[in-house]
């Protein structure tokens, strides 16, 4: 039976541990660095964090969770919920909680691991599951280590930190700011928003769940059917708005125009949150509280250029110092850098880094030449736009138990084609080279301009071409 070394104790690996349990698979080993597990929603804790998910969809079809208290859940719930996929999916014993892997290289027909230790794990296959959004941007500005107040990124927020009373700075105007200033705005003596690019902004369809609806959902979890499947169908419709279709386009910038509108009655103000970016370049967020925050008397949108950070504050283009006493960067994640700083040699010596040196790219976001038995999750144009990544989790892991049973039989490693590779990798930034998102400056593109984290499609073609392993896929 082969053994398999998962690296990540998040959603996508916690996935590929169950369904290799659930197919008969026991030699299985989480290595998870942290000291608990949870991936983002461990590290993502700031005040307002939330799924801008629907919860029908941010879960897996096989384990599905009954106890949401609303469509768009808090962050504790979603941690909570990964804790308990854990336990009764049989995935806890197989974790290895404090264990940081530093390097694998392909050795004798296997991988062996290294940890920060110097420990050595070895495996048959090896299951990076580190994710994309896992190392924290913080831009370098003039003067920032001379700032006299606290300064923290939203994905390393410290729970002792209180904003009740104090002048804080937020720098972006991202997924995590959309959520986090409407939930200090009213606390905070003053918040003082800096923005580079407005984003698009829709309604945010959320509702609590009541009572009776968990109860149903717990006596009967195929009642939860029919919301999944209604969240896949908007789904695949925002998909269809920033691939191009003109009907569905013109619809979501329509409605996000009347969002506008309909909440910010200032035009100043309303002129600085419309969008210059095509609909899609970046992620679009779904909120009903953003705009009005930033309507508040105690609240300021600055869009003028930061020159530089001063002990009391911010100071911009203009000449204006913005007085803080903490400041907050919102600016995200370096997602095109995936799995750094994990060291990964293959066969003759050929390193992750090295294959990577002009842009990341995977078979099907899973697999590399040169890499035998080693499959991504969340690799290289595996992220989505516009609906759940735990959809894409789900079907990677499903295909990984396809390669692990294979294996099983005695067959040879598998190491894709270079061939099928390549031709995979052109399909993939041909369509990228057409998308929206070579738009504007964003996330998902590296430094020469190729995008190495989005797919161009929607999740169920993700799914439909992911569902079956073709040995023929891979050099014998």
């Amino acid at each position: 039976m082969p053994s398999v070394a998962i690296i990540g104790a998040g959603l996508g690996g916690i996935a590929v541990a169950a369904l290799l349990r659930r197919a008969g698979f026991t030699d299985v080993v989480l290595l998870e660095r942290a000291a608990q597990i949870g991936g983002v929603w461990r590290d993502n804790r700031y005040p307002g964090c939330a799924c801008d998910v629907p919860a029908p969809l941010y879960s897996y079809s096989f384990f599905p969770n009954p106890h949401w208290s609303r469509r768009f859940p808090p962050h504790h719930e979603i941690l909570a919920y990964v804790r308990r996929c854990a336990d009764e999916l049989g995935v806890t014993p197989h974790i290895r909680l404090n264990t940081e892997v530093t390097s694998a290289r392909w050795e004798s027909g296997g991988w062996l691991l290294t940890t920060a230790t110097g420990e050595e794990i070895a495996a048959d296959v090896l299951v990076p599951a580190v994710g994309q959004l896992t190392k924290p941007v913080v831009p370098v500005l003039p003067g920032s280590a001379s700032f006299a107040g606290r300064a923290l990124h939203t994905a390393a927020w410290d729970d002792t930190v209180t904003v009740t009373g104090r002048r804080v700075a937020v720098i972006g105007t991202g997924a995590s700011a959309i959520q986090l200033v409407p939930a200090i705005a009213g606390d905070a003596l003053h918040v003082t928003v800096f923005q580079r690019t407005a984003p698009w902004t829709m309604p945010k369809p959320d509702r609590r769940y009541g009572r009776a609806r968990r109860f149903l959902y717990r006596r009967l979890p195929g009642a939860m059917r029919p919301a999944r499947a209604a969240t896949l169908v908007l789904a695949w419709f925002a998909t269809r708005a920033i691939t191009g279709d003109p009907v569905a386009r013109t619809l979501v910038s329509a409605l996000s125009a009347a969002q506008r509108r309909w909440q910010v009655r200032d035009p100043a103000l309303r002129a600085k949150v419309t969008p210059t970016i095509p609909l899609g370049c970046k992620r679009t967020l779904f909120t009903n509280a953003w705009l009005p925050s930033l309507a508040r008397p105690d609240v300021d949108l600055v869009t003028e250029k930061i020159t530089a950070v001063e002990p009391r504050g911010v100071r911009t283009a203009d000449g204006a110092l913005h007085e803080a006493d903490l400041l907050v960067y919102g600016t995200g994640f370096t997602a095109t850098e995936l799995i750094a700083p994990l060291w990964v040699t293959g066969r003759d010596g050929v390193t992750l880094r090295s294959a990577w040196r002009d842009g990341a790219h995977a078979y099907l976001g899973m697999t590399v030449p040169d890499f035998p038995n080693m499959f991504l999750v969340y690799g290289p144009n595996t992220n989505t736009g516009t609906t759940s990544v735990v959809v894409f989790h789900e079907a990677q892991a499903r295909y990984i138990v396809q390669a692990v049973r294979h294996l099983s039989t005695g067959a040879a490693p598998l190491v894709v084609s270079p061939v099928r590779a390549a031709a995979h990798d052109a399909e993939m930034q041909r369509r990228l080279s057409r998308s929206v998102w070579t738009g504007c400056e964003n996330w998902y593109t590296g430094p020469g301009g190729r995008i190495v984290t989005n797919w161009p499609g929607s999740g169920g073609e993700y799914t439909r071409r992911t569902a079956r392993l073709d040995p023929a896929d891979y050099d014998s």
